[in-house]
């Protein structure tokens, strides 16, 4: 692929710009009280997670984050108290990007428009846009189309806002971690695919699997930044 025929790239938010897994994993044992094995943990979130988010599209995602860190906790023997499962929904605030992060989208921007497709709320995703140093043209959240990602409405969304700048499908690259909720739609909905494979090959993690492939991977986001300065070398 050639870098210049971007004009425009799509990022999802958590696990590929802010450390949700850390983030996560650091909530779950000191606001919820739940103790388990990291992987374990990452796998009952990526279970739960979807679950929830499929029989409730149109939930908050702090509540969704809640009723899974209840869910979570059972699968350990373990019980969350309402007030646990309801810091553990408000810890987004808390996750912390990636080092990386900042000064890639910083370099990206000057090369096209930055969209953000999110499955959070707005007033979640306004808190992590700060850490990131707001540098977004647009933002796509599950609250603004009452569903989540792998469900197609952020992509037709990021579409039509696109299309108004004159930016069609194929001038776009969809930047993400999870292969089963950006990567498998986002290329349904014509757009290029960078898989940022923040695990670095380790399988598992709070994603289901799935079996698709990215037009093209890296295992950070500097290194797509990299990939862009360099013309694709």
């Amino acid at each position: 692929m050639t870098p210049s025929a971007f004009r425009a790239f799509t990022f999802d938010c958590y696990g590929t710009l802010i450390d949700w897994e850390q983030g996560m994993l650091r909530a779950l044992r000191t606001l919820a009280g739940i103790d388990g094995d990291d992987e374990a943990l990452l796998a009952a979130f990526a279970r739960h997670e979807h679950t929830i988010q499929e029989q409730n599209p149109a939930m908050r995602y702090p509540e969704v984050l809640s009723r899974a860190c209840k869910a979570i906790a059972a699968d350990f023997g373990q019980a969350a108290a309402d007030e646990q499962a309801a810091a553990f929904g408000a810890s987004i605030a808390d996750w912390p990007p990636f080092p990386d992060s900042v000064e890639a989208l910083a370099y990206l921007r000057e090369h096209g428009l930055l969209v953000v497709l999110s499955n959070v709320d707005r007033a979640s995703f306004a808190v992590s846009a700060r850490r990131l140093g707001d540098p977004f043209h647009a933002v796509v959240t599950a609250e603004d189309v009452g569903s989540y990602k792998p469900a197609p409405a952020h992509f037709e969304r990021a579409k039509t806002l696109l299309a108004d700048e004159g930016i069609a499908p194929g001038e776009v690259l969809h930047v993400a971690q999870s292969l089963f909720h950006d990567v498998q739609p986002g290329r349904a909905a014509g757009f290029a695919t960078c898989w940022i494979d923040r695990r670095a090959g380790r399988p598992g993690g709070a994603t289901p699997p799935v079996d698709v492939e990215p037009d093209i991977t890296f295992t950070d986001l500097a290194s797509l930044a990299a990939w862009h300065r360099a013309g694709g070398a």
